[in-house]
């Protein structure tokens, strides 16, 4: 939530602008208004030799658990170097990406989660400051378990099921009720 505006430092009202439908943060002294918007999570299913790449995460959210190498996107670059950027800091490793793979909206936390396709470049890895440990694994060794994420668990069956039918169309789906336990398969 916004208490302040960032174009002049004073207090913000919520109320709906007009010709807007929306409740917005709307600063008290000069008008100017503040939108909060989802925030873009962009991370890759990087294969190599038919195993993926998980990360055990270092920090919080879900620390001890395992995911998928991604992060929230940042001003300026977009999705595909994202994913290249975030596979890089939290996996140390190198990908070639392919096409866009899935597309999870989270409404509950305004949040939407892309995932790549790709492939490391020479299946190295090593964690990077966010990662415990990575890891390469198969289809049956994936600790479904100890996945961190809703989001990665559905993004990882999905590509799972995908392989399998060597049809690699965008999943997209919409996440309700986000839980704070870990995922079971």
């Amino acid at each position: 939530m916004i208490h302040f505006c960032v174009q002049c430092g004073q207090a913000v009202d919520y109320r709906i602008p007009e010709g807007d439908e929306r409740p917005r943060a709307v600063c008290t002294a000069c008008g100017f208004i503040q939108y909060e918007n989802p925030k873009l999570v962009v991370g890759c299913v990087a294969e190599w030799e038919g195993r993926v790449l998980l990360c055990r995460r270092a920090i919080e959210p879900r620390a001890g658990l395992w995911t998928l190498p991604a992060g929230f996107m940042e001003n300026g670059e977009s999705t595909a170097a994202a994913a290249v950027r975030e596979t890089l800091e939290e996996a140390g490793a190198q990908t070639e990406l392919f096409d866009l793979f899935a597309l999870i909206d989270i409404p509950e936390i305004s949040q939407v989660h892309l995932f790549y396709r790709g492939r490391l470049v020479d299946g190295r890895h090593t964690p990077g400051c966010e990662s415990l440990e990575t890891a390469l694994f198969s289809e049956a060794e994936i600790p479904w378990e100890a996945l961190a994420f809703h989001s990665v668990h559905l993004c990882l069956d999905d590509y799972f099921a995908a392989r399998r039918k060597q049809d690699f169309s965008l999943c997209r789906a919409v996440l309700h009720h986000v839980h704070t336990a870990p995922c079971a398969k």
